[in-house]
């Protein structure tokens, strides 16, 4: 509520974005952490301004839309073109070369509702290269239907990229409501034209800060166990799913620990900066700590909304898999069902760890059925957290962290496969 309510919208580089990392660190030390700090890291600065759009022809009709994170502004008074529809990104590219002279590339493709947000991924791609795909066949604009479960009558936002070589074209997003409303037109045969009028600024290179608190071990302080969220969030509402929960709650189970025991090794919370427009603050901190992974011996991050931990599952050494069903039959009791296939992917700023080394990583699954509704929206509000689903992440996170940080062993990573 504090983060939310206090500071509110927290796009990297904006001055919100600066008045959550103070709002951070002053939390971190009022909650008692022995050690707060924070760590530079840099990424490409963008903004939102103003954002419109309508359906022409056969009838003029209104169009919801959102630039995605990156898009390069319409003219002033827009773009006006014919769409060419495409189910899929692969669809697209298998377009003939200069066949969308002149024309707005759409995408339609529909992501699907499940537990664990399966559909994310393939929407994401045509989210993130798009517009590339579009402007390769000589678009002059690319859309597409929001990588959403949802039913209302908002557009989702997100992250999309450029590539050097390939001119750069206004990328944006529609709601579901009105992407079905494009797709019945074509269906029936209909010329559809729209106009879309973004405008959109890119500042060069920013610069924001992990937030780091940390409890020392008792033992081992040098070790330690890693959970956290990311800080920032995107503009259109006020980021308390993604993710002003696990920010809240991952601080909330180190807090908790703290009041119980202090274990052997340090339990370390870390608020990644400027995760939306492309993991830059995860990237940033493996950098920074690239020589000292090693002291890393379990970690996750929450960045799936506040519904309920329904699952665990770890990627570790097999030697730790005692420890790790140790934590299972505690988190049992919180109706969290341990998956034993050892293979967790962890967190999206976990992604550069997972990369840089084979670290003990877990994922403390959370139900995202309902997620993608409000998902990067501006309908991501405090109103769609509830508190004793919150307090039961925070729970799960709490045994989960004392208990891998006092294990009679360290957690000990995959092994490296050659």
């Amino acid at each position: 509520e504090s983060l939310t309510t206090e500071v509110g919208p927290r796009l990297p580089g904006t001055e919100n974005d600066k008045k959550a990392v103070a709002w951070a660190k002053a939390k971190f030390n009022e909650l008692g952490f022995d050690k707060v700090w924070l760590e530079e890291a840099t990424f490409p600065e963008w903004r939102r301004y103003s954002e419109s759009g309508k359906i022409l022809t056969p009838s003029e009709q209104p169009l919801h839309l959102t630039a995605l994170g990156n898009s390069i502004s319409t003219p002033k008074d827009g773009i006006t073109a014919p769409v060419v529809l495409f189910e899929t990104l692969d669809e697209l590219i298998a377009a003939p070369e200069n066949s969308l002279k002149g024309k707005i590339a759409y995408i339609n493709y529909r992501m699907n509702r499940d537990i664990d947000g399966n559909g994310y991924g393939p929407a994401v791609k045509a989210r993130g290269t798009g517009a590339i795909e579009a402007s390769k066949k000589g678009a002059v604009a690319y859309m597409m239907r929001s990588v959403s479960t949802g039913h209302h009558r908002f557009a989702h936002t997100g992250g999309s990229y450029y590539k050097e070589g390939v001119t750069k074209i206004p990328n944006v997003t529609i709601a579901n409501p009105d992407a079905d409303q494009i797709a019945r037109l074509i269906a029936l045969n209909k010329d559809v034209s729209v106009n879309i009028n973004v405008q959109t600024e890119n500042l060069g290179e920013g610069t924001g800060y992990n937030v780091i608190g940390q409890f020392n071990g008792t033992e081992n302080p040098e070790q330690y166990v890693l959970i956290g969220g990311h800080l920032d969030s995107w503009d259109l509402g006020t980021g308390a799913l993604d993710d002003g929960a696990g920010v809240a709650l991952t601080m909330a189970a180190a807090k908790h620990i703290s009041d119980v025991k202090r274990p052997k090794r340090s339990i370390r919370v870390v608020l990644f900066a400027a995760e939306e427009l492309g993991l830059w603050g995860a990237k940033a901190y493996f950098e920074e700590h690239k020589n000292e992974l090693s002291n890393i011996v379990a970690a996750a991050e929450s960045d799936f909304g506040a519904d309920v931990v329904y699952a665990f599952e770890s990627n570790v050494d097999a030697a730790s898999l005692p420890v790790v069903r140790a934590i299972a039959k505690e988190l049992a009791s919180l109706n969290v069902e341990y998956i034993g296939k050892n293979q967790a992917n962890g967190g999206p700023d976990l992604i550069p760890l997972k990369n840089a080394t084979s670290a003990p990583i877990f994922e403390l699954a959370q139900d995202g059925t309902d997620y993608f509704d409000y998902h990067h929206t501006a309908d991501d509000t405090l109103d769609k957290v509830t508190p004793a689903k919150l307090r039961q992440n925070t729970a799960a996170y709490a045994v989960f962290a004392l208990m891998a940080a006092d294990a009679k062993t360290a957690i000990k990573p995959k092994a490296q496969t050659k």
